[in-house]
């Protein structure tokens, strides 16, 4: 990547396909004043810093302002100089390079590790992590079961969570506790 126009939209800016490097960090709202601005919604446990390397519609840009609070952060990426350009980039994820945030602490897990690990019980397999949702109490893993199954929603409570393998994708669940068969 030609780090000379970095931040910028041209000819010189590398188109970069998000993977498990990136986390999500939120995703572009409404603008925010006449400058380029914008209000990040559904805003992450980690917000880049100014200056930061972010990834947005698969183009890396830096994080050139930063205001606003942690639940209603404002921002605004270099070379994104008006409402225009910001209604351009409205809805996209703002994704963050792993390396940039700290690191998490034992029994902590990024919510992109947890999606797509199989769900078990014992030998029995009984899903995939489709998604993690914040609900008022805690936090829960939704599950995809299939087989004409709706979905079941597992909190993330030690009584419920048996274990999570991240580097095996698998976690094992108590179906007792959930008041399943």
């Amino acid at each position: 990547m030609d780090r000379g126009k970095q931040g910028e939209l041209g000819s010189h800016e590398a188109v970069v396909q998000p993977n498990r490097q990136w986390l999500r960090a939120g995703r572009v709202g409404r603008p925010h004043g006449l400058d380029g601005s914008f209000h990040l919604t559904d805003p992450g446990p980690v917000l880049p810093a100014v200056g930061a390397s972010v990834l947005v519609a698969q183009r890396e840009r830096r994080i050139s302002r930063r205001a606003g609070s942690q639940r209603d952060p404002i921002m605004r990426l270099a070379g994104s100089e008006d409402r225009a350009a910001v209604r351009v980039l409205c809805g996209a994820e703002l994704l963050v390079a792993r390396e940039q945030v700290p690191e998490l602490g034992p029994d902590e897990w990024w919510a992109e590790d947890l999606e797509g690990c199989a769900i078990v019980d014992g030998p029995r397999r009984v899903g995939t992590v489709r998604r993690l949702l914040a609900l008022p109490s805690c936090e829960v893993l939704e599950v995809a079961r299939g087989e004409g199954r709706g979905d079941l929603l597992v909190p993330l409570v030690i009584d419920a969570v048996r274990s999570v393998d991240v580097q095996r994708r698998e976690i094992e669940v108590d179906l007792g506790f959930l008041g399943e068969p």
